[in-house]
């Protein structure tokens, strides 16, 4: 069962709530993290990028950047931006965009849990990307970056989480530049505190990562690096409910057709799918579906019956992209370490797709079906992992509203 637990948050004072907070770090390259957070002293992407305060040509990895996130993070406390909570708490975080609202639960959860697969992932780390957070995190003493998980609905808990909602006042609430609403509620009282801890305790079996997976694996190796440090046995994370949830789509971009004309490679595709022209941009509306935009023209494609398996991994489309096409025509074997791959999250939409391909940057597009919440669960649940970048959450949880301290 889930092992969570209340904790100190460092957080902003309430008028300082709008400007600390920042987009994650993974979100942002440099360049546009400087220019996101451009006169703004108190943002949090001086700690989670602090290279925007060093030298362009600063390698973002060196340890200069990690020293300046953790002198950022100090001032910020002496200064009385941020403070820490006087006793441990939950906090209830909701975010509402574009008339849809998820809310979920901040708190601690066990490294222990994550090790025994308590907490299932299912998605592959990359090292040099787990190496950076672990370097954060030694340096600065924190948890800056947010673990989104999700759980099966249990109806206790969404009936407590609501009601706290109702009757107590949010500590913050305000809308960012990017029209998404965020509202945070401290839950402090000691009978309702207990009781949370309790049902995840006794009803909830396990929680899914539903995006983080770099931050949850760097957080489970640097409590190693820690053992007598009893903070250092839990991590940051933010918990839905799986009925509250959406996926968005995650599209692929190709550099390049692998020798192959445009012709020859309609020949293969026909082998596994139908294809039709399209005088719209491609936004698949069932499972099976595919847009390809290639040389200014969208096509729909759709699998054949019998071209994939009906196991929980090989009925993915992210799976029969990569078995019917990535590697079959366009010899991509490994996402994650192919430079003739790149990614696109849906919430940038279809226009990004067109933009890089008619630049020439790119070749070929293809928009897929966003990834169900039971078909990350049965992934998971099986024990296998998805191909790379296979689902996009939007909303995303801010950086700087509520930190762990270890």
């Amino acid at each position: 069962m889930s092992k969570i637990k209340p904790f100190r948050a460092l957080r902003p004072a309430t008028e300082h709530a709008a400007t600390v907070a920042s987009r994650p770090y993974d979100v942002l390259n440099s360049t546009e993290a400087r220019l996101e957070a451009g006169t703004n002293a108190n943002s949090f992407l001086h700690i989670t990028k602090a290279e925007i305060d060093l030298p362009e040509t600063t390698d973002i990895h060196s340890s200069a950047v990690y020293q300046q996130a953790r002198t950022n993070l100090e001032k910020l406390m002496q200064d009385g931006v941020l403070f820490r909570e006087d006793k441990p708490c939950y906090y209830i975080y909701r975010l509402i965009m574009n008339g849809r609202s998820q809310t979920g639960l901040v708190c601690l959860s066990s490294v222990d849990d994550y090790d025994k697969n308590i907490i299932k992932k299912h998605e592959f780390t990359r090292p040099e990307k787990e190496k950076d957070r672990i370097d954060h995190m030694v340096a600065t003493g924190a948890q800056t970056g947010n673990v989104f998980l999700a759980y099966r609905d249990v109806t206790e808990i969404n009936a407590l989480i609501r009601g706290w909602m109702m009757t107590q006042k949010p500590v913050y609430d305000f809308t960012a530049n990017d029209q998404v609403q965020h509202t945070i509620w401290v839950v402090d009282r000691d009978i309702v505190v207990n009781s949370i801890s309790s049902l995840f305790e006794t009803k909830v079996p396990c929680t899914y990562i539903a995006d983080g997976h770099h931050r949850a694996a760097s957080a489970a190796k640097v409590s190693k690096l820690f053992p007598g440090k009893e903070e250092a046995k839990y991590f940051l994370t933010t918990i839905f409910p799986a009925s509250e949830l959406a996926i968005l789509d995650y599209n692929r971009l190709v550099k390049d057709l692998h020798g192959l004309n445009p012709e020859k490679l309609f020949g293969r595709l026909q082998e596994d799918f139908f294809i039709t022209l399209s005088e719209e941009p491609v936004k698949p509306s069932q499972l099976h579906e595919f847009g390809m935009y290639l040389e200014g023209q969208w096509y729909i494609l759709v699998s054949r019956k019998g071209t994939f398996n009906n196991d929980p991994m090989g009925v993915l489309d992210v799976s029969i992209l990569a078995n019917n096409i990535l590697d079959k025509i366009l010899d991509i074997r490994d996402q994650r370490t192919d430079k003739r791959i790149d990614f696109v999250g849906g919430i940038r939409g279809l226009e990004e797709l067109e933009k890089r391909v008619d630049s020439g940057e790119m070749k070929l597009a293809f928009s897929l079906y966003p990834v169900t919440i039971e078909q990350l669960f049965a992934i998971a649940d099986s024990g296998q992992v998805m191909p790379p970048k296979s689902t996009w959450f939007e909303p995303k949880l801010r950086d700087g509203l509520l930190t762990h301290l270890f």
